[in-house]
């Protein structure tokens, strides 16, 4: 696979995860987030991971346990934390602040943990991604600033960094989609005790399954496939970066679909994003020295 089709995997991928926050609004509202988060987790990792154990393209002896658990951990807490944010503090403002702040944390990450110092084209499109952020997070009319979602969406931004780091050892030794199919799968299981302790009334009605069912295929399965297909062949940071077609995605569609309302200054956020992510996509060739 070559680079650029590796940064165009990932952009899909991450636009799959913007419609998350906009599907979660048609979900009943009694189901509490971690509710939805283990139920999402479910539906995608178990559906991947029987079909990846009836074609045995899994070597569970040889499998690269510790990288999988710690990637599993993350994002179940992200979960969490995400889905929580979003009920808290609106779509466009969760996803945008979780998913914004994610680049920063791993740029750092990589450079404390793998030394490895960020690339000037990854400075510059992170830099106009982030700016497009804070003002798209400036926008106020329509939207709700609180505190404590904010604080769970900068948590859910650190978790979605190591996630990504974590994720791209497991890819060193094993193939997109079984990784994903073990990895949510895990995180799945350990999620699946909280169905018992908090409320899913409304889980199971029509617009709780099918909202289910999207979220765990699409916005899940698929969308992490894509996801992992293009991290093999790109830096975590780069990758994450380019996850910020998430927060644009959302944004747009919260404005379309759920009528929350952005102002001048913030479509001028969306598109410094899209500066950012056009950037590093059609510089991807310049990166490959970069690549671990």
């Amino acid at each position: 696979m070559s680079q650029r089709i590796a940064y165009l995997f990932v952009l899909l991928g991450a636009m799959l995860w913007g419609t998350t926050g906009t599907a979660q609004t048609f979900m009943p509202q009694t189901v509490h987030p971690l509710a939805v988060g283990a139920s999402r987790l479910a539906v995608g990792g178990f559906t991947l991971l029987i079909i990846m154990l009836i074609l045995r393209k899994i070597d569970f002896r040889n499998w690269p346990w510790k990288a999988t658990i710690l990637s599993a951990l993350a994002m179940a807490i992200f979960q969490y934390c995400f889905f929580t944010s979003i009920r808290l503090t609106g779509i466009a403002i969760g996803t945008v602040v979780a998913i914004g702040s994610a680049p920063m944390f791993s740029g750092f990450i990589e450079w404390l943990m793998l030394k490895r110092r960020p690339t000037k084209i990854w400075l510059i499109a992170t830099s106009l991604a982030i700016i497009g952020c804070v003002l798209l997070f400036s926008n106020k009319e329509g939207m709700i600033v609180n505190p404590a979602g904010v604080t769970l969406s900068l948590c859910a931004g650190l978790l979605f960094a190591f996630y990504t780091l974590f994720n791209k050892e497991v890819l060193k030794k094993a193939d997109a989609i079984p990784s994903v199919a073990v990895i949510f799968s895990v995180s799945a299981i350990m999620l699946l005790p909280f169905l018992f302790l908090f409320e899913t009334e409304g889980l199971l009605t029509v617009p709780g399954i099918s909202t289910m069912i999207y979220l765990g295929i699409a916005a899940t399965s698929v969308a992490y496939i894509l996801f992992s297909s293009g991290l093999r062949h790109i830096p975590s940071s780069s990758a994450v970066t380019l996850s910020l077609a998430e927060p644009l995605t959302a944004s747009i569609l919260s404005v379309i679909i759920v009528g929350e309302r952005l102002d001048l200054v913030s479509w001028t956020g969306v598109l410094l994003l899209l500066g950012g992510i056009v950037v590093l996509t059609f510089s991807g060739r310049k990166e490959k020295a970069a690549v671990a």
